[in-house]
């Protein structure tokens, strides 16, 4: 039997997670991304960029997690990555570059926090914030595509980032 919204039983947990966004700024994949940050028990959302529309576009697909999910919108990623690695955290960022790391290879920290940033629709991951990750990782693939929609690939990473975790 198929359950519903209200029969599930899923332990809720959160994860020292951050989901660090640059520039990230179709509706749709916002809205999504809330949506996969509320599945995925993160502990906050950061969009940074100048034009983050957070309106009634991005609520068509959020489903009211934007209600749920701790977020805030900045303007200048560098400012929040200097922040956040201040605070302790581990900056993976998710590009495919020459250095990059497999994900399926990647074993992430467990006893630190977790800052997640991923990249435009178009020009991913800026180089000054992929200088200054702890790690770059990527999703091998094995189509003619070199890319994948933002949202598929943050839900790939935390998956097998809380995967990770929770094993721990």
């Amino acid at each position: 039997m198929q359950l519903d919204h209200y029969s599930t039983h899923f332990e809720k947990h959160t994860f020292p997670i951050t989901l660090v966004c640059e520039n990230v700024t179709n509706a749709p994949n916002i809205g999504s991304l809330f949506r996969t940050a509320d599945a995925f028990g993160i502990t906050e959302l950061i969009f940074c960029g100048a034009q983050i529309p957070l309106g009634r576009k991005m609520t068509k697909t959020s489903r009211a997690t934007e209600k749920a999910v701790k977020h805030s919108v900045e303007t200048e990623i560098n400012d929040v990555i200097s922040e956040l690695k201040r605070k302790g955290f581990y900056i993976v960022s998710l590009e495919i570059t020459t250095q990059s790391t497999a994900l399926t290879h990647y074993t992430f920290p467990k006893n630190t926090p977790i800052a997640l940033v991923i990249g435009d629709e178009n020009f991913g991951v800026s180089q000054e914030v992929l200088k200054s990750s702890d790690a770059v990782i990527h999703i091998d693939m094995y189509g003619q595509n070199s890319s994948m929609n933002v949202v598929q690939a943050t839900s790939i990473t935390l998956y097998e980032i809380t995967k990770q975790l929770k094993s721990n």
